[in-house]
Order: C-alpha cells, then sequence, then structure tokens
C-alpha cells in the first residue's frame, strides 16, 4: 500500500494544493466523483490513458485513510 500512497501528492502549486495523482492535475476527488458516477475502471482508464490503475486505487486507498483518520501519518 506504501507504493499506492506515494502516487498522491500534494503541491500548493497544483490544483490548489488538493491531493492530485501523480503531480498532475487529476485531483483525487475527481478520480472519486468518475468511481461514484457509475464509471467502471476500464471506462475511466480509456477515456483518460494518461491514467494508470494504480493511480485509481491509490485514491481510494487515499479516501479510506483520510475517512478512518489515518492520512497524516500515511501521507506525512
Amino acid at each position: 500500500m506504501e507504493n499506492l500512497i506515494s502516487r498522491i501528492t500534494i503541491n500548493p502549486d497544483v490544483c490548489h494544493g488538493k491531493p492530485t495523482v501523480r503531480n498532475m492535475r487529476w485531483p483525487v476527488e475527481v478520480i472519486l466523483d468518475m468511481l461514484g458516477s457509475g464509471m467502471e475502471t476500464s471506462e475511466i482508464l480509456d477515456d483518460h490513458p494518461e491514467l494508470e490503475r494504480e493511480d485509481i486505487l491509490a485514491s481510494l486507498y487515499y479516501a479510506k485513510l483520510s475517512i478512518s483518520g489515518d492520512i497524516l501519518k500515511e501521507v506525512s
């Protein structure tokens, strides 16, 4: 799981400091929105070839850590 969380970056110069995927302009919240709207992982990857399956898994893992309250331990 450590490899997954390393894909999530927080940079004040990218997307106003929101958590993003690999320092790209892909906020975690957008990945979660796509999944929440019912898109399959394969659809997201087909529509956005710059993303990788691990990016989606990392976004889900980041969300899990955020909800559990463990995010500060893992990201810092």
